[in-house]
């Protein structure tokens, strides 16, 4: 017998569209800044974490429909303060875009920590922050680490 018959069908819709938007706006950043760099290697690795960001909105966005929520469909406010930090990459140079890339993979794993303290959240989706999109977010910063610890070029 499948223990999620003994599992209340609500969850905290909110908070599901709050890390939804965060994923969002990483897609978009990680688009926009894939563009910013003409070494290949820096950009291979920036679209394999933006594929896996991918992969999580639509994790996301099927358990937002799956409790009956309206899944976002924008990154709103994260989308244009990302879309500001990628727009001037050039400017600022390699390092400085892949530390705000790191910064954004730091918050997104605080959003994911605090959802796994929000008792409203259904247990099947602590089960998906915990096995998939947090470790996710823990490697995405491991791997920006390593591009940093090789940006000595622009």
């Amino acid at each position: 017998m499948s223990t999620a018959t003994h599992e209340p069908m609500t969850c905290d819709t909110d908070a599901l569209n709050s890390l939804l938007r965060g994923e969002l706006s990483a897609v978009e950043t990680y688009t926009q800044a894939m563009g910013k760099f003409d070494d290949l290697e820096v950009v291979a690795e920036l679209q394999k974490i933006r594929d896996e960001h991918s992969r999580a909105v639509r994790e996301l966005r099927d358990h937002v429909i799956t409790f009956g929520g309206a899944p976002a469909e924008s990154s709103e406010v994260w989308g244009t303060f990302t879309a500001t930090v990628t727009a001037t990459a050039k400017a600022l140079g390699p390092a400085t875009v892949l530390a705000a890339l790191r910064q954004g993979e730091e918050h997104g794993i605080g959003a994911y920590e605090d959802a796994l303290h929000n008792e409203d959240i259904h247990p099947d989706c602590h089960r998906m922050i915990l096995s998939d999109l947090l470790p996710a977010c823990r490697r995405h910063v491991e791997g920006l680490n390593h591009l940093l610890g090789c940006s000595h070029h622009d």
